[in-house]
């Protein structure tokens, strides 16, 4: 799905050449625990990860749990990793403070954790590779703002209250209506679990419950999917902002039920984790924060080259 040619686009990169890695990819073991599967976005992650394992000679392995809601599961999967005594470690964590214990444990035994997509609340990561979500989500305001004229009702449905992404985008969206949009109310903020059903229900009961409602922002490819449905279903015209691609939202933002949303760069934040592993390994210094990016999209640009090579299916 993913070729050489759209990945150094994704990246902004030149050649992926030029790095004499370790001797074997045996030698170099590199296990990433994501926050799940079931998205699209996450096999974007793992393709990244996946060239960038290639390119720098390194094995990998890529594992989350079902659903991001199961944080022990998480945990275990963690737990496994690290008793595989791995030369360094990716981790995108559901809970930011519920792996420390064991990312400390890591730290102790001279293992690099590099964080990706979700920090952790510690220092211990050596650097997290993620999109500046909180600048993100201030942006899916300004536009839902924009779409709505600037005052009225809306509402957020967010994947969690426990990990980074789901802060940040949340209180990267409310602080700028608050910041700059005073004649715009947020009625509610609820969270759905990332997940498409779970967030359709969540969205037809903020619905039923503000009948004057102007606009949604969904904050992850699930909860952007559960918004759509969710209106769909009853039959209410607002205005829509997601994150994230897959091939859902793209196809919701062509036929006009979303106004665009939020992309990241999924890819460059796989192959930035294993790439600054490698680097943590060879002693390099990193910044302890790797912005890989985010663009707004919708149907007016979607076909734009530097757009294209960000979305996923």
């Amino acid at each position: 799905m993913w070729n050489r040619r759209t990945l150094i686009s994704a990246l902004g990169m030149g050649a992926l050449v030029g790095f004499a890695g370790p001797a074997t990819a045996q030698d170099t073991y590199i296990p990433l625990i994501s926050k799940g599967f079931q998205h699209q976005f996450w096999q974007a992650v793992k393709a990244g990860a996946e060239q960038a394992a290639k390119d720098y000679n390194v094995r990998i392995t890529f594992e989350g749990p079902d659903s991001e809601t199961m944080v022990d599961k998480q945990i275990d999967m963690l737990s496994a990793a690290l008793a595989k005594n791995p030369k360094a470690i990716g981790f995108a964590a559901l809970d930011s403070q519920a792996a420390i214990p064991l990312l400390r444990k890591a730290q102790a035994a001279k293992i690099p954790v590099v964080a990706f997509d979700s920090g952790v609340d510690s220092d211990i990561p050596v650097t997290t590779a993620t999109t500046n979500n909180l600048a993100a989500a201030a942006l899916a305001a300004d536009k839902m703002a924009e779409m709505i004229g600037g005052e009225g009702d809306v509402a957020l449905v967010v994947h969690d209250q426990t990990s980074r992404t789901g802060i940040d985008r949340r209180d990267g969206f409310v602080n700028r209506i608050k910041e700059k949009y005073p004649k715009i109310n947020i009625v509610s903020v609820q969270y759905g679990s990332g997940d498409h059903l779970k967030s359709t229900e969540i969205t037809k009961s903020i619905l039923q419950a503000n009948p004057r409602l102007k606009g949604i922002f969904g904050a992850n490819e699930g909860s952007a999917i559960g918004v759509v449905n969710g209106a769909k279903e009853m039959n209410r015209k607002i205005v829509i902002i997601g994150y994230d691609s897959g091939k859902q939202q793209k196809q919701a933002i062509q036929e006009g039920i979303m106004a665009g949303a939020i992309t990241q760069n999924p890819l460059g934040i796989g192959y930035k984790t294993v790439e600054a592993a490698v680097k943590a390994l060879k002693g390099e210094k990193l910044e302890k924060v790797i912005d890989t990016g985010f663009f707004y999209y919708d149907k007016s640009n979607m076909s734009d080259p530097k757009i294209t090579a960000v979305l996923y299916d």
